[in-house]
Order: C-alpha cells, then structure tokens, then sequence
C-alpha cells in the first residue's frame, strides 16, 4: 500500500479558516457524509439527532483545556517571548514550547509579578525551563494565563481582552471537567447545553473518557512516508462506568458514535470485553492511518483538519481516501469554515 503523504495534500483557502467561534456553538454547519451509500448532505449542527438511530451511543472526551499560554520578557534584551507550558516535569520545573536561541541560564521576568524563570535546556522541539515559585506561578496563570490557541488562528498580544475572554469560554467544551488538555477537542466545540439535555430526553446514552490532547496530536509529519511518523503519547482515562456503558453498547451491537478524533484514538487503543474494576488510565500514542480496521468506532463526528496531517489521515482511514477527499472539496466549494472554530462533519 502506498504511503505518500501528497496523497493528502489539498489547497485550503485563507479565508476558510475560523478565526473566531460563531455567536452560537449549535450554529454550525454540518456536513453528513454516508460511507454506505457514498453520499454527502449539508445539514446544521442543531439537527445532529436526526441522523443518528436512537440507540446510538455518544462517546465525549472531557479534557478541560488549562489557560498556559503566558508572555515572558528575557532579562537581558528585553525581548518578548510567548511560553506555552506543556507538561509539568517536577515541582517548578516545566517543558514549554517556546521559539527563538535561548541560552541555559537565561532570566525570563513576567509583567506585574514576582514570578522569573530559569532556561535549562532544549529537549527535543520543546524547552525546559524553572520557575522561582510554583504557588507564584498558579496565581500568574489564574490572573494572565491565555488559551493556547493553535497557530492557525491569529492572536496579539496586545489584543482585547473581550476577545481573549471570549476565547477562554468557547475554546472549551461545556462538559470539560478534567484539566489537562493544551489543546480542545473541537468537535466537541458544537455541543450546547441544550443540545444535550434533549439528546439525553431523547434516550440517546452518553459515555465520557478523558484524553489530554498535547502538542503531539498536531505535530506536523515532516517525512513523505507517513507510516515512518511517530505520534508522541498523550494521557488518558476511563472510569469503570463509562468502561460499562461502552461495553453494554458493544455487547448490544448498538452504534457508538466518537465525538472527535482524540475519543476515537482512545476507543481504538482499547479491548471492551469486560467489565473494569479500577479506572483504566495510561499513555496512548495511537496513530490511525488508512487500512486500519475499526473496532470500536461506528459514526464519528469531527471538524475539518489541516492537509497531510495525522488528523486528515485519521478521517480518511475511517472514510476511506476517496471519499474523504471528496467530502473536503464539497465543504471547500460550500465554503464551510475550517479547524478549531470551524463547521462539523459525521461520519456514518
């Protein structure tokens, strides 16, 4: 099988990507693409249910996104630098995406704080560096920690703080309640309230895990053959009872339908054959390409990815190349808005 990552290359216009949500999550646009018969339907968002047999379980990732995204000065120059914390290494000590020529040793000041840091090192793409103060550093980040947005949408430092609030609350899904993530899963982005009390009155069953979306699930694949990428590892969890819900449905051959691409790489590390006493929880670095075979997702919801990435790779392991690309020509020629804040798209 051929594993050219061209394959997945398609031209995106500027315009298409979302650089903010719409005024309400639930306006999106839905694009239902039928594996089965081959088809492909506009809808909204809203009417989601109405594709989807009653039977069918919705399975959630409940990661909260942590506002980490914070802007340092470097004492020597006065430099501006964004920091972006990734992963806690020890008590102070943290691992942060960071850009530019640091030096071990470097002093980075933080505006109307106490606060400093310490460049250590470089570890791999990502850096290390020590704060003065972990308590000081939680009340920073309370008081001037940002959502780490992806690159793609454009954010200033200086920018309003409406617009930096209004981020805080829609890069976030309503049912978040596990902290962790420096990533949202998008798909979950379209849900409201709302939407699922009446998927609940409508005796749709919902099941939750947790995946901590990190860096790695956007790492870009830098060689031609795709099959030599590796996906870094990510953190996850399930609770023995939604373990028993995802069980019940598989046993009851009820459709399970995986709310985004991080539930389904989950669901996909996973062997439901029976019941679980003590949560499950470990590190996946699950990568799905195409020729997988599924074996515990049946529908999948997502938004619309980035070309030749291992999310796009992922969709088209699921709808088979063809048509996957087809799908994302129809949303490009009707316009749909693309990534993190962008429209959805069910896989059936």
């Amino acid at each position: 099988m051929k594993t050219n990552l061209s394959d997945f290359d398609f031209e995106l216009p500027l315009e298409l990507i979302a650089q903010k949500p719409l005024p309400r999550r639930d306006q999106s646009r839905l694009l239902v693409v039928d594996r089965k018969k081959q088809t492909l339907t506009h809808d909204e968002f809203a009417n989601l249910s109405k594709h989807l047999k009653p039977s069918t379980l919705l399975v959630f990732n409940n990661t909260q996104v942590v506002p980490t995204k914070i802007f340092a000065t470097l004492n020597h120059n006065k430099k501006n630098v964004e920091i972006i914390l990734v992963r806690q290494i020890s008590s102070g000590v943290w691992e942060v995406l960071i850009k530019g020529k640091m030096k071990p040793g470097m002093q980075l000041d933080f505006q109307e704080s106490s606060l400093v840091a310490y460049f250590i090192k470089r570890n791999a793409e990502y850096g290390v560096i020590e704060f003065s103060c972990p308590k000081t550093l939680t009340n920073y980040l309370e008081r001037f920690g940002r959502m780490p947005l992806p690159p793609y949408i454009k954010r200033k430092q200086e920018d309003s703080p409406a617009t930096l609030e209004q981020d805080k609350k829609r890069y976030q899904t309503v049912y978040a309640s596990q902290n962790g993530a420096i990533a949202a899963p998008t798909a979950g982005l379209h849900f409201t309230k709302p939407i699922l009390k009446s998927l609940k009155e409508n005796k749709f069953s919902m099941a939750h895990l947790t995946l901590h979306v990190g860096p790695g699930t956007f790492k870009p694949i830098r060689v031609q053959d795709y099959s030599k990428h590796e996906m870094e590892a990510e953190a996850f969890r399930i609770t023995p009872k939604n373990w028993g819900l995802i069980l019940e449905n598989k046993t009851k051959a009820n459709p399970i339908l995986a709310v985004g691409t991080t539930t389904t790489r989950v669901l996909e590390t996973q062997q439901f054959t029976k019941p679980i006493k003590r949560t499950k929880s470990g590190w996946t670095n699950c990568y799905i390409v195409p020729g997988r075979d599924f074996r515990n997702t049946d529908h999948l919801l997502t938004n619309f990815h980035l070309p030749k990435s291992t999310l796009f790779l992922l969709i088209s392991a699921f709808g088979g190349p063809a048509l996957a690309k087809r799908a994302y020509n129809e949303a490009i020629y009707q316009k749909y808005r693309f990534y993190s804040y962008g429209d959805a798209m069910l896989l059936l």
